[in-house]
């Protein structure tokens, strides 16, 4: 079964989600931006979801962790939760 680890910063409009991606962009520090802006309790660890298993997450937050390239960040994604940006730290198929 594929795993994969993964840190997001969830937030609740795609705008706020844009916003934080152009600071990123820039070169704005991930786990800084996800202890100030996530509403997901892993925001406490800068955005760190740890490793899960293919199928653990909602279907749109997973098909990004398992399909997009890794170490870059992806989003806005929109979940039944809110936005994401989602960056997959590493990957094993």
């Amino acid at each position: 079964m594929a795993t994969a680890c993964a840190r997001h910063i969830l937030v609740k409009t795609r705008e706020q989600a844009e916003v934080i991606k152009k600071k990123l962009a820039v070169g704005g520090d991930f786990a800084k931006l996800a202890k100030q802006h996530s509403l997901c309790p892993s925001g406490k660890k800068g955005g760190d979801l740890g490793e899960f298993r293919r199928g653990a997450m909602v279907k749109p937050f997973d098909n990004v962790v398992f399909t997009k390239p890794v170490l870059k960040v992806h989003g806005p994604v929109k979940t039944k939760f809110g936005f994401h940006l989602i960056e997959t730290i590493y990957r094993n198929d």
